[in-house]
Order: structure tokens, then sequence, then C-alpha cells
């Protein structure tokens, strides 16, 4: 038995599913892998994926959860997303606390996403 996993895939969720389809294939351009009808499951990586599912108890206003993209290109996400009309909650700024430099912005269910580089190369 191997002490990792294949991938991560984690399922959020969400009260209207075609807003955020748009927001995730439109705006951030991420990969539709699978439609199980009230589910889409998006790459956001070479093996990495997220989900959403349409429920009606998804929560109104998320909170506790961040959602973080890792990349080296943070300025060029940020300029293309505020281009494409995202607001930001926080624009890139360096993080020494934690050795990152990162922003923040909220997707059409509330969800925050943060955009992220480290300074260094995870081991």
């Amino acid at each position: 038995m191997a002490n990792t996993f294949d991938y991560p895939l984690v399922f959020f969720y969400t009260r209207d599913l075609a807003q955020t389809a748009r927001f995730y294939e439109a705006v951030l351009g991420l990969a539709l892998v699978r439609d199980q009808g009230s589910c889409r499951i998006y790459r956001v990586g070479e093996r990495g994926y997220i989900g959403f599912c349409e429920r009606d108890s998804a929560p109104e206003h998320p909170a506790g959860v961040i959602l973080t993209l890792v990349t080296d290109d943070v300025d060029e996400w940020y300029t293309r997303l505020c281009d494409q009309g995202v607001a930001f909650e926080k624009p890139p700024t360096q993080n020494p606390t934690y050795g990152i430099y990162h922003c923040f912005f909220r997707d059409p269910n509330g969800y925050l996403l943060e955009i992220q580089r480290f300074d260094a190369a995870l081991e």
C-alpha cells in the first residue's frame, strides 16, 4: 500500500451550478473533465481537481475554507482576472510570515480563493 493517494479531488456546494460553471470555465479557464449533471469536476493542475455540486443546502456565506491555487504567475493572474472584472479583496502582497506572495478574491458562491506563490519550493 502506498503512503500517498493518486490525486486530490475536493468538492464544494453551490446553489447555482450554471453561474459557478461560467466563472470557473470562462473566467478562470479551468478545463471541465467530468459533467455529472448536478456536479461538475475541473482540473486545477496536472493531477489536482475541484468539483462543484448543486445543492439547496449550500452555504449562502461560506466561511472557513480557502481554495488556494498555486502558481509562479501571481501578478499575471491578478491582471488577467482584474481585466475580466474580478474584484480582489487583497491585491498581490508579500507575506514574510508564511514565505509566500499571494492575493485573494471570491467566487460567485462567496468562497474565498487565493492565488499564491511559495518563496521556496516545497519538498
